[in-house]
């Protein structure tokens, strides 16, 4: 497999979901779409903010994974293994604890908002 089909079929369809999130984020809590943590999921609100939250840094992440890639696989001699999915792990870590982190900055226990 080359380079360029492994970034895509990687960080191209990273960033292609994130987009779709973006696009099209989850109305009411559920089980099956969405950012789901028991915290995110506490009432309306903090699922209204948690997942806008995380899809606007999903999208931002996930969009530097796949241009970091397809620069990768530009310069690179070898064929990629690992790089690309090292990319994608971090875009989702990093999307995840910037959420959690802006949750907890915002709400408190209970889920109710702070001032």
């Amino acid at each position: 497999m080359s380079s360029f089909t492994y970034v895509l079929t990687t960080n191209g369809v990273l960033f292609l979901i994130s987009v779709i999130f973006w696009k099209f984020p989850p109305k009411k809590i559920n089980n099956i779409y969405g950012y789901r943590t028991p915290k995110a999921m506490q009432n309306q609100q903090i699922w209204d903010f948690a997942n806008n939250t995380f899809n606007e840094a999903f999208l931002k992440y996930s969009g530097f994974s796949f241009l970091a890639a397809l620069l990768l696989a530009t310069i690179t001699k070898v064929a990629l293994s690992w790089e690309p999915m090292v990319l994608v792990a971090l875009s989702l870590l990093v999307s995840i604890v910037k959420t959690e982190r802006s949750i907890n900055d915002n709400f408190t226990d209970e889920g109710k908002k702070k001032k």
